[in-house]
């Protein structure tokens, strides 16, 4: 009979299970803790802090480590974020919407400390100074702001749970709408003033305003469509005593062609539409109507807006070892019209080889033949041109070649130089 089955017939007799099946390493009494301290002195001094760990404080250090041996780091008996799930498996709650980086990493104990510290629940740091040992950027953001959002200088747990978030994306703990109520009142008469009479109490604040703060008193977001700047929201909104009032006067591009009409136009006479122009969502797509922190009110900057859409491609890049600046920067508008072109690829010049020379001087750096003249020998139908041996984006070789330059590359054309 298993052991296991002999255990369960203990317990089905009533009888005292051994000792051992609540002591896995079947340790003298001490040795699973008191024992420990006689040669870590270290973790001694760590349990005089105000907030210890409960398996510390107990003296249970096999509850998280292998006191013999381990595949894992600090003899730890699994990865630190199963250990730390065994009893605090409810902090992800089912089906969350957002889930806090360093806990579907596993790395709980980038927050806390797992032994002991100054820090209610064990935290590294006390307040927002935690946050920004990961969040630098807001750090310096917040730091320089010159009208920072209260909620978020004072704590960023004022709209953010740190663990995960069944309401909402970004951590918050509720919808943004919902969110921004708790504290702002949008039956109040200034409120109301403020936004020209239009009911924008279950509107998004953030597609106008930054939630951390900025340079405004308003803290709207760095770049505010003109309209908007100019408190013309009925330029593109139904009149603010309409019962219709947040509707748009027209749909999509034709919205947009009001102002924007010489672009529009010239994007339709264009041979090649970049898609997202080419349907009722049109411009929406990747600006924002209202506000933001990017050039061109752009929803987010290029590289992640594009790569949205052009996942394999961003995938790709990010593997390479070598990568084109203007690709790895997110200047994809270097090379493609971001709305529509003449060309194949929405590229911005017809040949290839005259949008690489706007920065490269190939002449300068190879003697190899390229243009109209030369035929590439893998395919009688195509000409040289620099993408014959470049990839455009990044590759794993140097000089982005497609393939390694000190072999493979030469000879594929070049067979009569074959080892």
């Amino acid at each position: 009979m298993s052991l296991h089955h002999k255990l369960a017939v203990l317990v089905a007799l009533g009888l005292a299970a051994p000792a051992f099946a609540d002591n896995p390493y079947r340790l003298k009494p001490g040795a699973t803790g008191d024992l420990c301290l006689e040669c870590h002195l270290t973790v001694q001094e760590t349990m005089k802090l105000p907030y210890v760990h409960t398996p510390v404080k107990e003296g249970n250090c096999s509850e998280c480590h292998n006191p013999h041996t381990s595949a894992h780091g600090q003899l730890l008996a699994a990865e630190a974020g199963e250990i730390c799930s065994n009893c605090h498996g409810d902090v992800v709650p089912d089906d969350p919407r957002s889930v806090h980086a360093a806990i579907v990493e596993g790395n709980c104990i980038t927050c806390h400390d797992p032994h002991a510290s100054q820090h209610e629940n064990g935290l590294a740091e006390a307040g927002n100074q935690l946050c920004f040992s990961c969040h630098d950027a807001m750090a310096t953001k917040l730091g320089n702001a010159r009208f920072p959002h209260p909620p978020a200088s004072d704590s960023c747990l004022t709209c953010h749970d740190p663990h995960a978030s069944t309401k909402a994306e970004f951590l918050l703990t509720q919808e943004t709408s919902a969110l921004c109520a708790d504290c702002h009142d949008a039956s109040n008469a200034s409120f109301v003033e403020r936004h020209m009479g239009y009911p924008v109490a279950d509107s998004r604040c953030t597609s106008c305003h930054d939630p951390h703060g900025g340079e405004t008193a308003g803290i709207f977001l760095a770049n505010v469509h003109a309209p908007l700047t100019r408190k013309m929201c009925n330029q593109c909104h139904q009149a603010s005593s309409s019962p219709d009032a947040l509707a748009t006067k027209k749909a999509g591009v034709e919205l947009c062609r009001s102002c924007h009409s010489k672009e529009v136009n010239a994007i339709e006479a264009s041979d090649r539409l970049h898609w997202p122009v080419a349907d009722d969502t049109s411009c929406l797509h990747c600006h924002s109507p209202h506000a933001s922190n990017e050039d061109a009110l752009l929803f987010m900057p290029t590289k992640e807006l594009c790569g949205s859409c052009h996942e394999n491609s961003v995938k790709m890049l990010d593997a390479a070892a070598f990568k084109h600046a203007p690709a790895q920067e997110g200047s994809c508008s270097v090379c493609h019209a971001p709305h529509a072109s003449d060309n194949p690829l929405l590229m911005q010049s017809a040949r290839v080889d005259d949008l690489c020379a706007t920065c490269h001087d190939w002449s300068s750096h190879s003697s190899h033949p390229i243009g109209e003249g030369y035929v590439d020998q893998r395919n009688m139908n195509v000409t040289m041109n620099c993408l014959s041996c470049h990839e455009a984006h990044g590759s794993p070789f140097r000089s982005f070649a497609i393939k390694d330059p000190a072999g493979d590359l030469c000879v594929e054309c070049h067979q009569q130089i074959t080892k």
